[in-house]
């Protein structure tokens, strides 16, 4: 989920170039809809969003008892971003922009390979 269409129209290609499904949204309360109406194996979250940002989005995500977890990566362009309050809201890793494409793909199979693991277990 990011605000910035040109963002997401890149993540959403390199996602989808290497094999992966993508559905996206533009702002927080849209990210939450969706996340309740067909939760996804990994959300990538960016933190600054209008409506809601992504700090808010993780938290009411992760309150929700009738979403299964789902792992949560938080990326954002901005300094003042806080990786800290990030974790403390639910989110499972934090990456800054500009995104390194093969780090990006790194992170996503390695989250998706641990959450295939958890459910397996």
């Amino acid at each position: 989920m990011d605000d910035i269409i040109d963002n997401l129209f890149l993540l959403q290609t390199v996602l989808e170039a290497a094999g992966y499904q993508v559905d996206t949204a533009d702002n927080g309360r849209t990210a939450l809809v969706k996340v309740e109406a067909s939760p996804p194996d990994l959300i990538l979250m960016d933190v600054m969003m209008p409506e809601m940002n992504g700090y808010e989005t993780v938290e009411k995500i992760r309150q929700n008892k009738n979403i299964p977890f789902i792992p949560i990566l938080m990326v954002t362009a901005h300094e003042d971003a806080n990786r800290i309050q990030g974790l403390a809201v639910g989110a499972n890793d934090f990456i800054r922009k500009p995104i390194e494409i093969d780090e990006i793909l790194d992170r996503v199979a390695s989250f998706l390979r641990f959450g295939k693991q958890a459910i397996s277990s």
